[in-house]
């Protein structure tokens, strides 16, 4: 069995363990903390299908913060369970919720990294695409652009496998400078954009017409 087969039913016992827990609040089992746990969990395994699927749900930067959402309830339950006069009902909902949401935790927040195709427009892969074949055969590119009152030039090189962006901006009288590197291109095509007033028709306007090495 290989790891991507074992995710696929790792996810399945996951969602069937959704239905069996509505199924149980159907019958009148469990409580608002329960339905609290299902909602949560329900969320989870969306997670954790668009991991395994390549898919982004929902937002990148909402994942890594309910990962460590996920990751307080866990703690919080255990505690419950050898703290508060709970009944056997809620001792089992409690410790399987802790369970299975411990289990998730690293899946989750790999899954919330930014740094992957699944978060990237096409747009934004089609730009990365072209600029790491680009890097591949020139030691630089530099993009620049002036609007208004602000500024901005982006150096980018890869190193190794990671491609880095020295970024000076600049607006009014005020300068700022930092470097970011990233292991996919489309995610330096998204930072570009997102974090200078330089944008992807701006990038293949300096550079769209430079050659990329050949296959």
């Amino acid at each position: 069995m290989n790891l991507q087969r074992a995710y696929i039913l790792l996810a399945i016992f996951y969602s069937a363990l959704i239905v069996v827990g509505l199924i149980a609040l159907m019958m009148g089992a469990g409580s608002l903390v329960s339905i609290a746990q299902l909602l949560v969990g329900a969320v989870a395994v969306l997670g954790l299908w668009g991991y395994i699927l390549g898919k982004g749900f929902m937002n990148s930067h909402s994942w890594r913060p309910f990962t460590v959402m996920l990751a307080i309830g866990v703690v919080l339950q255990l505690l419950a369970v050898f703290t508060l006069p709970v009944t056997n009902a809620d001792i089992t909902w409690l410790l399987s919720g802790a369970i299975f949401s411990a289990m998730l935790l690293a899946i989750l927040y790999r899954y919330g990294d930014r740094d992957q195709d699944l978060w990237a427009s096409d747009e934004e892969i089609e730009e990365g695409h072209h600029l790491g074949q680009l890097l591949e055969s020139q030691p630089e590119l530099v993009v620049e652009k002036q609007e208004a009152d602000r500024q901005a030039k982006v150096r980018m090189v890869k190193t190794g496998d990671r491609y880095q962006a020295s970024v000076t901006r600049r607006y009014g009288e005020q300068e700022e400078t930092f470097v970011k590197s990233f292991k996919r291109p489309s995610t330096l095509a998204y930072f570009v954009q997102t974090f200078t007033c330089i944008t992807l028709q701006d990038l293949r306007a300096q550079h769209g017409d430079d050659k990329a090495p050949a296959a």
